[in-house]
């Protein structure tokens, strides 16, 4: 699909683009680190196990960190078992800090839109459950309109097969996952899942987005 769905997603992008921005203050950003007197932004995404999100994430010139983590839930301090459990409300979330002079947050929603299924509720491929739904955590309406507005788009490209599900939010607490979660893929690169799941993704990935990774000038 990435040859219909990739030139797709750039004319959803053109159009999203040069918008007025509608501020609002009936939308409660719960969750405002969002590093601005450093220079940089963040945006929280799901998008499936955080495993495979934070290994995408982590390669894109201008992202300077990816916590693995959850939000989205009503639970103080979950744990990965309750998550798993479908008990908590959380999803598995990867939280990205970028540079926005290095990428700016249209071209991470295109990563995000290409590398995971957006048309499954609750599912992305083995892996079933409301911890695993597609959903963006916006750190401020700005983010929430582009979003909303890129999403529109893209179902009335026709960019994929089926209406996208992704859930577009505000974000509320982000709770970092456990540290054996932290970087899981560079350290666990020969572990099962990694090679059958993450690696494939990966590779289509760095394909696909060749331009954006770092040490890629």
């Amino acid at each position: 699909m990435a040859g219909l769905v990739l030139p797709l997603i750039a004319s959803a992008l053109m159009a999203c683009e040069g918008g007025t921005a509608q501020h609002s203050a009936s939308i409660p950003y719960d969750d405002m680190d969002t590093t601005n007197s450093t220079g940089l932004d963040t945006i929280t995404l799901g998008a499936g196990c955080f495993w495979c999100v934070e290994a995408v994430f982590t390669e894109l010139k201008g992202v300077k960190s990816v916590t693995s983590g959850y939000m989205g839930g009503h639970v103080k301090n979950p744990s990965y078992r309750e998550v798993c459990n479908g008990t908590t409300g959380h999803a598995e979330v990867a939280r990205i800090v970028y540079d926005p002079k290095e990428i700016t947050y249209d071209a991470i929603l295109e990563v995000f839109w290409q590398t995971h299924d957006p048309t499954t509720l609750n599912r992305q491929g083995a892996d079933v459950g409301t911890q695993y739904r597609s959903a963006i955590f916006c750190h401020n309406e700005e983010q929430r309109r582009i979003a909303e507005a890129y999403k529109q788009k893209l179902d009335a490209s026709g960019a994929f097969r089926a209406p996208i599900v992704t859930e577009i939010t505000a974000a509320t607490t982000f709770y970092p996952a456990e540290d054996y979660h932290q970087n899981y893929y560079a350290l666990n690169g020969e572990q099962g899942y990694c090679q059958m799941v993450i690696r494939p993704k990966l590779d289509k990935f760095r394909k696909v987005f060749a331009d954006k990774l770092k040490g890629r000038e």
